[in-house]
């Protein structure tokens, strides 16, 4: 009589869950701020119970079956992302368009904390009613963008954003992820930043679908126009990709202070994506991006269980101190562990 008691009140408790989430994908669909913004630090929890909350939620808010333009804009730091990413976000929802920043910020090694000031800088963007910033810290993932960077693109999605620009954290060569969850990649680089060789370096260099030279002004303005002529020889000196149409990947100069080359770079945007549309590319990228987050998810759920499982813990210890003392080769430790699964 007590289990059933037990279970019925654990399928009650289930049932309320379940209402709960179901209002919360509906505010989120409705496109409530405060719900979408609520709906992200769900989904950024660490904690078992609110990651299965989040997992219902995402399944919730997928009903609805929006999609936006994905974009992903990164580049080195001090280059100017969130200036431009302003003034390219201020020039969307003038056209119309509703707009959410998703801005990476890199988390300190030491003490695990992030300043998350893009949105103070996006000053302008964060007041207008048709835009969204949500920065989020990197914790430990590489790669330049967060753990559930994706999960809170789908929940933009849902609530009814047009465009979701995702600002990495600052990038070098590798960091390179996300244009797995992005339909269009866009590489920012400062003038004089580099020269043709550097503009053939695999890596970073070979995703980008264009590459814009920022702060094309002042006495910068010919260093930008010099800088952008050498990085277009270098694309033509890249394997053109079959997703392109000709003339992609390109280079342009751009200025996010004075917003010269802003609507240049849009069409050019937009261009790409519609040859894509037309010609299959775009559903493609989409069901490929949807396997490399599989596989990914299950890399995690593996880690985890690893993390979480206490004979693997207690084990993990022992084979730690044997490895510290020269006693094991690391990567005989490393499969007695895995063993255990």
């Amino acid at each position: 009589m007590t289990c059933q008691f037990c279970n019925i009140l654990e399928k009650q408790s289930e049932n309320r869950m379940m209402d709960a989430i179901e209002q919360q994908a509906a505010a989120i669909i409705s496109g409530e701020r405060r719900a979408l913004a609520r709906a992200i630090t769900l989904i950024e929890s660490t904690r078992t119970d609110h990651r299965q909350q989040a997992q219902a939620l995402i399944g919730a808010v997928g009903k609805a079956g929006r999609q936006a333009l994905r974009i992903g804009l990164s580049g080195t730091p001090g280059v100017g992302k969130s200036t431009f990413t302003e003034a390219f976000g201020m020039m969307l929802v003038a056209q119309g368009l509703r707009v959410a920043v998703l801005a990476v910020d890199p988390s300190s090694s030491r003490s695990g904390g992030s300043i998350l000031g893009d949105k103070t800088r996006m000053e302008r963007l964060s007041r207008h009613p048709n835009a969204f910033i949500r920065p989020s810290p990197s914790r430990t993932a590489l790669g330049g963008v967060a753990r559930r960077t994706r999960e809170a693109i789908t929940l933009c999605e849902a609530a009814g954003y047009d465009v979701v620009l995702v600002e990495t954290v600052g990038v070098g060569q590798s960091e390179v992820m996300v244009a797995d969850m992005s339909d269009l990649f866009v590489l920012l680089l400062a003038p004089a930043g580099g020269d043709e060789l550097q503009g053939v370096k695999r890596g970073i260099m070979e995703i980008a679908d264009i590459i814009l030279v920022n702060k094309a002004d002042g006495d910068l303005k010919s260093a930008a126009e010099r800088t952008c002529m050498d990085y277009k020889g270098a694309l033509h000196l890249l394997r053109k990709r079959a997703r392109d149409p000709e003339g992609f990947p390109m280079a342009m100069s751009v200025s996010a202070v004075t917003g010269t080359g802003l609507a240049e770079s849009w069409d050019a945007m937009q261009q790409l994506l519609e040859w894509r549309r037309a010609n299959g590319h775009w559903d493609r990228n989409r069901a490929r991006q949807a396997a490399v987050w599989f596989e990914e998810e299950l890399r995690n759920a593996v880690l985890a269980r690893l993390e979480n499982d206490p004979k693997v813990r207690a084990l993990r210890g022992d084979m730690l101190k044997r490895v510290k003392a020269g006693e094991l080769p690391p990567d005989v430790a490393a499969a007695q562990i895995l063993a255990l699964l």
